[in-house]
């Protein structure tokens, strides 16, 4: 769902960029009183899981296009809400500036698309409240009923969200070409399917952590940990090993299909969804100079553009990006932590 600049109007693009930058603004507040140190390990590897786990596009059965993990409901229920959009941020710039994925005057735009809808509406309107109701029954076996609904009827819902944004940020922009009903009626169901396949993913790795570590997801009782199975060092290494397996090498096997947004504008000829928008891949949408400037200094910074060794077809090209790139996200989660003075250990007093 990575807009690319042609798709926005500056307006609406800055726009985007303040709504998104509003909202960083009050999380690292919020974040200044948070004391949970724990909290910095795991937000490095699960942020470094979900860059990796977008590099994996699955097929949709029967459509001629894929999707990837978006990653919002995943990260809000393990670090919270705030912690989640800010480690969203962090994975989605890096996408965009140094691997060439989004567009760079559309990265405010993908953030609020990508991350504010399954880190804030995902998590107080669907995770917060399905967790903590009294669905399936006060034992284990119902928790893991309710954090299996959560993440799948959450990842639904905000997926949904975030596609019905995207055209509206396009309808706003005034691109002619898309009009809006037929554009909706494209993207919304996608998502849909999408959606379903992603509130699968997150429920997996979400009963794995209640399973070892409970007291990591956000809103289950600390009383739950007594039977934890694992050390965190264990859990957090285990979500690291995984995230390298994934980005290093699983990564290989991404469908060659274009992703929801791409099949709704330009359809799959091989597969016969030509009849889609059908636009034009190398010339659609809006041109300005603001879109010309983001994109010279894309440009610059993507030294793996399209997680691609530069004009080579290797394959290692894609194994070295899903590595640099967890590695990078994770290491960045982590300064931003440190400098933010988030996360600190609460004084003894």
């Amino acid at each position: 769902m990575h807009m690319a600049d042609a798709l926005l109007s500056p307006g609406v693009a800055a726009t985007m960029y303040a709504a998104s930058g509003i909202t960083a603004g009050i999380s690292i507040y919020k974040l200044k009183k948070d004391d949970e140190a724990q909290k910095l390990p795991v937000m490095a590897v699960t942020a470094a899981l979900v860059f990796a786990g977008q590099m994996i596009n699955y097929s949709i059965p029967g459509t001629g296009s894929s999707g990837h993990l978006c990653g919002g409901m995943l990260l809000s229920a393990l670090l919270g809400p705030q912690a989640g959009f800010l480690s969203m941020i962090v994975i989605l710039a890096i996408q965009c500036l140094f691997f060439a994925d989004g567009g760079l005057m559309a990265l405010g735009a993908n953030i609020w698309n990508m991350a504010f809808y399954g880190c804030f509406v995902g998590y107080y309107l669907i995770w917060r409240p399905i967790v903590k109701s009294h669905l399936f029954g006060e034992d284990k076996a119902g928790q893991r009923l309710r954090i299996a609904a959560a993440s799948v009827i959450g990842c639904v819902a905000t997926l949904q969200l975030g596609a019905f944004s995207v055209v509206l940020e396009t309808s706003l922009s005034g691109i002619t070409e898309l009009p809006f009903g037929a554009f909706a009626a494209l993207m919304q169901p996608i998502h849909l399917a999408i959606g379903l396949v992603e509130g699968f993913i997150t429920s997996a790795v979400l009963l794995f952590v209640y399973e070892t570590r409970p007291e990591l997801l956000q809103e289950i009782e600390a009383g739950e940990s007594k039977n934890t199975k694992r050390s965190l060092k264990t859990v957090v290494a285990i979500l690291a090993a995984v995230a390298v397996v994934v980005g290093g090498g699983l990564s290989l096997l991404a469908s060659s299909d274009p992703d929801g947004l791409e099949w709704a504008l330009f359809g799959n000829a091989e597969k016969g969804y030509a009849g889609n928008m059908a636009l034009d891949e190398e010339s659609f949408g809006v041109t300005s100079k603001a879109a010309d400037t983001a994109g010279a200094i894309q440009e610059k910074t993507s030294f793996l553009p399209d997680y691609a060794f530069p004009e080579s077809e290797s394959s290692l090209g894609t194994t070295v990006s899903g590595l640099v790139g967890s590695v990078m996200v994770a290491g960045a989660a982590v300064l931003i932590c440190i400098a933010g003075g988030f996360f600190r250990r609460k004084k003894k007093i």
